[in-house]
């Protein structure tokens, strides 16, 4: 049977796409200095430390600018490994655990600055958005390894990487992370159900 496809729209496509030429020269700059794809990752996990640092400390504008800074990072190592040739699947392995790794920082961080200021309510919204973070990654990566597919939603890693940018920059935090909350936990059961479709018509029950 043929495998079923949910593309769709893909926000991070699209800004690869528009910023390919960007990137590449960033991506150049960055293989003529001796960096390795996998060194820039790791540069990009720093920097959310060191945002994450910042926004602990009381200090979120300045997390949200060290993350605005840091977010084509992101992309860049993926343009070194193309453009070397270098690209291997412990890059891509690699690539995904740190961009998980990099992004519950900066929910921790946000967590224990809300718990310091007595803000139980945002505590509670900053956990529903972390945890629905972590189910959209998890719900894909787990219907991808029992072969199917999943990459339906609307809140990856860069949708939320920009709302959450957004609502560090303008002090508007408890709000981006209740659009997060929602819409990530909404892509994860969007994913669900799109895997319970595809496993139905791949086995479908006996009669």
């Amino acid at each position: 049977m043929t495998k079923q496809k949910n593309e769709g729209f893909s926000l991070e496509k699209v800004l690869r796409k528009t910023f390919k030429g960007l990137l590449d020269g960033v991506a150049s700059f960055f293989l003529k200095i001796g960096f390795t794809p996998n060194a820039v990752t790791l540069l990009g996990l720093a920097g959310s430390i060191g945002a994450a640092v910042l926004i602990a400390l009381g200090m979120p504008l300045w997390g949200g600018i060290i993350l605005l800074l840091m977010a084509p990072l992101d992309a860049v190592d993926g343009a070194m490994a193309r453009l070397s040739g270098k690209s291997s699947k412990f890059g891509a392995f690699l690539d995904s655990v740190i961009d998980r790794y990099s992004e519950l920082f900066i929910y921790a961080a946000i967590l224990y600055m809300f718990f310091e200021q007595g803000n139980f309510l945002g505590v509670m919204v900053c956990f529903a958005a972390a945890s629905g973070a972590v189910l959209v990654s998890y719900t894909r990566a787990r219907a991808e390894a029992l072969g199917f597919d999943a990459k339906v939603g609307v809140m990856t890693r860069v949708e939320r990487s920009i709302v959450m940018i957004v609502g560090l920059l303008f002090g508007i935090i408890v709000i981006s992370l209740v659009i997060i909350a929602v819409l990530a936990h909404l892509t994860a059961m969007m994913r669900m159900v799109t895997v319970w479709k595809q496993a139905k018509s791949r086995d479908p029950e006996p009669n």
